[in-house]
């Protein structure tokens, strides 16, 4: 598993598992039900876009997005 600490980060995730399931970022909007140009500020790490159509494309690519506080973890 792989920590997410900002939006290019988690844009680059989701970059990375696209083209390894080598599908184009058209074929991606298209599976989803969102914009082509959502899916290449979603890539690029924009800050501000939409938690809920992100979360969108990462459940398409099979992707599972978990959070934990630092506080669960054992010194």
């Amino acid at each position: 598993m792989q920590s997410v600490i900002d939006a290019e980060r988690f844009g680059s995730l989701i970059r990375a598992e696209r083209k390894a399931q080598r599908l184009t970022q058209e074929e991606l909007a298209g599976l989803t039900g969102v914009g082509v140009r959502f899916v290449r500020e979603l890539e690029a790490g924009k800050p501000s876009c939409q938690i809920g159509r992100a979360l969108q494309v990462a459940a398409a690519l099979g992707l599972t997005v978990s959070v934990g506080s630092g506080r669960e973890r054992a010194p």
